[in-house]
């Protein structure tokens, strides 16, 4: 039986008017060319379904790896979250892009899928502004997904270099750290990738092929 992966990616296309967002490409595109290549079946969802949005600024105007193309054509129409029924998984991954910051965080479908995965020992996985789908994650016994996991993603240091960070609902860094996280954060920009048991984390778009990679050994 091949390993089934679930990725869930964001539907929101703006910041506000004048700052487009979305799903930032090669944070999807890598990790799910890497799970192909392991044989997994890949279900690629989001909380509206239909067709994702792009970060503009993830699309460079060279030509994009040739083995991506699968990838995006599964970003032309994508299953709705509450469609699946996660007990058929083996893991979930969440790709960012600043987009996820919005609708990924108190979304029922995400939060219910995420504690099955946390509770059931399964692999959860995500990189950059994904890990905002952890937020507010509860267990059954009411603690938080987070606490305690000692994880990383787009640090509140690079959101500044952004500039966006004032445009944020929170600091990603910041609000898993006050749910108990043990956020370890390197340099901006820096390849980083941690695993704590089946919980594996990236820091940023640098980090997202590792990520996938260290995703595979923990399935």
């Amino acid at each position: 039986m091949s390993k089934k992966v679930l990725m869930v990616l964001t539907n929101t296309s703006e910041i506000d008017k004048d700052h487009p967002t979305g799903l930032w490409l090669s944070e999807f595109a890598e990790p799910y060319v890497e799970f192909k290549k392991n044989g997994y079946e890949v279900t690629v969802v989001s909380p509206k379904g239909g067709g994702i949005p792009l970060d503009p600024n993830s699309l460079d105007d060279g030509e994009n790896p040739a083995e991506w193309k699968e990838a995006e054509e599964e970003l032309q129409n994508t299953e709705k979250l509450s469609n699946v029924v996660f007990e058929n998984f083996d893991g979930i991954f969440l790709p960012g892009g600043h987009g996820t910051m919005f609708d990924l965080p108190n979304e029922p479908q995400l939060q219910d899928a995420l504690s099955h995965f946390a509770e059931n020992n399964k692999a959860i996985g995500a990189v950059c502004h994904g890990p905002a789908g952890f937020v507010d994650v509860e267990l059954s016994d009411g603690t938080y997904l987070v606490k305690g996991k000692k994880m990383t993603g787009f640090t509140d240091e690079e959101e500044r270099d952004t500039g966006l960070d004032s445009l944020m609902p929170f600091l990603l860094q910041s609000k898993l750290e006050e749910q108990g996280a043990h956020f370890v954060a390197q340099g901006n920009w820096a390849e980083h990738v941690l695993t704590d048991g089946k919980f594996v984390t990236g820091q940023n778009p640098q980090s997202s092929q590792k990520a996938a990679e260290a995703f595979v050994k923990v399935i």
